[in-house]
């Protein structure tokens, strides 16, 4: 039994002493969204202020944490009047709900480097849980930093109204799915 414990506990050390921060390099990031207006047409969107982490032991990412934040505060469409009511209390109320969060809990292959990410989203103050497709891109030393650089996409749709976000403006106005694309690199933070 001494051994069985000894055993776990050394290999709880060696997943604690491996694992590796990744931090998103912004210049080189993005995360968008796309909803689509009177059932005709889409209007895509990105959050200009944003941060994200993905922290791993293995190699190839398949036990990776991933936190994501963005600042509601940033959302931007190209159209001003529009901004401004995306940041209203009809939407993300900026003021209440500062930001859209999501936290991982769980990862599971699907094929080489694709993974399905599951975890919880809050969005408009409400918190459900989401699973979104990542893929794992590659790691390369970047020839301007000497330092590694990990690439990674990610994709997945959400029903709006699971979230009370938008909930003024139902279907055909807005769809209730909205679909979220991030992509881009990770700099090893340690």
């Amino acid at each position: 039994m001494k051994k069985i414990i000894l055993l776990a506990a050394v290999a709880l050390l060696n997943t604690a002493v491996f694992a590796q921060t990744w931090k998103v390099n912004k210049a080189h990031s993005h995360f968008t969204f796309t909803i689509t207006h009177l059932a005709v047409s889409d209007v895509d969107g990105v959050f200009k202020d944003f941060d994200a982490t993905i922290t791993a032991s293995k190699p190839d990412f398949s036990d990776a944490k991933v936190e994501f934040i963005a600042q509601t505060a940033s959302v931007n469409t190209g159209v001003d009047q529009r901004d401004g009511h995306l940041k209203s209390p009809d939407f993300f109320d900026v003021a209440k709900h500062p930001t859209v969060n999501f936290v991982s809990t769980g990862i599971k292959a699907t094929s080489t480097n694709h993974y399905k990410v599951t975890g919880n989203l809050t969005l408009n103050g409400v918190t459900k849980p989401a699973t979104f497709d990542l893929v794992y891109r590659g790691t390369i030393t970047n020839p301007m930093t000497k330092a590694p650089d990990a690439g990674f996409s990610v994709t997945g749709t959400v029903n709006r109204s699971d979230y009370k976000f938008g909930s003024k403006f139902g279907s055909p106005m807005l769809s209730d799915e909205v679909t979220f694309k991030a992509s881009g690199e990770f700099d090893k933070a340690n």
